[in-house]
């Protein structure tokens, strides 16, 4: 029942909307079935499957509205469940932000979002992949950890103004740690896929082994600014917490990177490097996603930055009319564009630099700037004419993406990371603060 049809879940909220005698109501189902296997030191630690369809009913009276939610469909327990939103929606406050229901809406197609081949996954299958990736580090004499998780589902909303949505989506994700026997070695990959016919378990841990075994006798060099070129999995944190603050009511009330003194905001300005354009597009073939927001609004192509200049910013329907600009929700996946050259290619042309494989522990240090600190991690290595010389200590950085982005060298080939797509990128003058002992 995991996943209905576009038939089977409208049927179910028709009958919801039937029961409510609220002045609006919203009924949203969200269906989803999957499973996964955790690793550890070679040896599976956890598997398991989950299954489920829930339900959940928001009520309004006037500018006051309440939720509840089930996962069972008797008539009984759909009349229980409306009835107990509208009674948490009579006691509630009035929302001072309260903006009316959307009406019917129209959708772009996106078929590419689910892959029945994805859908269909069995434990047999989890088991091979993760098994071959344990056997090829138990053949190198190396340690791993990994995590392969599947989903497949749909979500569909229907609401008494007259909206209806309904779309299926799927997922393939794993990631893989590889630590060599002395401990002292560490390796990462990362990998996020719609359709299961891309995925190669072994393959990325391959990518993990080589590069534990390669971080082996790591050498501590002196903090500083140093041009870095950093992997896709080491750019997509920095870069999604930079595209999460592109919001133009944080903007417009001076808490964000795109505030403008004395009030208003950025967009139209030049803030980044010429070459920096990001956009999100739900029916990308390469990270196709959702065709509606949360609340009903529509997806749709959306450029975020052009050669530097920021274009637009999201926002909730009530600020967009209160402030009479552009109603956008915020994305779910982006795109950022970039060049054709692998990071190899990329290593190549640099006199000297860092490579850095993967950043973690990021926290916000000023939101106002996006400075963020954190860690490397899983390999970090020396640049010397255009080869990796030797691996070095882990470094804390501080840096901000938006210094970043505007102390752009190069852009890779962009790959697909957690429903996005991320180039590498070639720094000059990121800034190390000091070293860490964590491999």
């Amino acid at each position: 029942m995991a996943i209905l049809s576009k038939d089977e879940a409208q049927t179910i909220l028709k009958k919801v909307l039937s029961f409510s005698t609220a002045d609006e109501c919203e009924a949203t189902l969200n269906g989803s079935t999957g499973g996964n296997v955790r690793s550890a030191r070679n040896s599976i630690s956890t598997a398991g499957a989950s299954e489920n369809v829930a339900l959940a009913v928001q009520a309004r009276f006037g500018k006051r509205s309440g939720t509840a939610t089930c996962n069972e469909f008797d008539e009984a327990s759909l009349r229980r469940c409306v009835q107990r939103a509208e009674e948490i929606a009579r006691l509630a406050p009035e929302s001072p932000e309260y903006v009316p229901l959307l009406g019917p809406q129209t959708y772009l197609p996106s078929p590419g979002s689910f892959a029945p081949r994805t859908a269909a996954i069995t434990p047999d299958y989890r088991a091979e992949q993760i098994g071959a990736s344990m056997a090829l580090c138990e053949q190198k004499k190396l340690s791993s950890a990994g995590f392969f998780n599947d989903s497949a589902g749909f979500v569909a909303k229907r609401n008494s103004k007259g909206l209806e949505a309904y779309q299926q989506v799927s997922s393939v994700d794993f990631s893989i740690t590889v630590r060599t026997a002395d401990g002292t070695g560490s390796g990462y990959a990362i990998a996020n896929y719609t359709d299961l016919a891309k995925f190669d378990a072994a393959r990325l841990t391959r990518v993990a082994a080589d590069k534990a075994a390669s971080s082996v006798g790591a050498k501590a060099i002196e903090p500083g600014k140093y041009t870095v070129i950093l992997e896709p999995a080491a750019a997509i944190d920095l870069l999604n917490n930079m595209m999460g603050a592109m919001d133009a009511r944080n903007a417009d009330e001076g808490r964000s990177f795109l505030s403008k003194k004395g009030g208003g905001n950025k967009k139209g300005e030049k803030v980044f490097d010429e070459r920096v354009t990001i956009y999100s597009d739900p029916t990308n073939p390469d990270v196709p996603d959702l065709t509606f927001a949360n609340d009903g609004r529509p997806q749709q192509k959306v450029t975020w930055v052009e050669k530097g200049i920021v274009k637009n910013l999201y926002t909730s329907r009530f600020w967009a009319q209160k402030s009479g600009v552009p109603d956008i929700p915020p994305p779910g996946g982006w795109i950022m564009q970039g060049g054709t050259q692998s990071t190899a290619d990329l290593i190549k042309g640099t006199a000297k630099g860092i490579l850095v494989t993967r950043l973690y522990y990021i926290r916000a240090v000023d939101p106002q700037t996006l400075l963020y600190t954190g860690l490397t991690r899983d390999g970090t290595f020396y640049i010397e004419n255009g080869v990796i010389k030797f691996p070095v200590k882990n470094f804390r950085f501080n840096e901000s993406p938006v210094i970043m982005l505007n102390n752009l060298e190069a852009l890779g080939k962009p790959v697909r990371l957690n429903g996005s797509l991320v180039p590498p990128l070639k720094i000059r003058d990121f800034t190390f603060t000091s070293l860490s002992d964590a491999v």
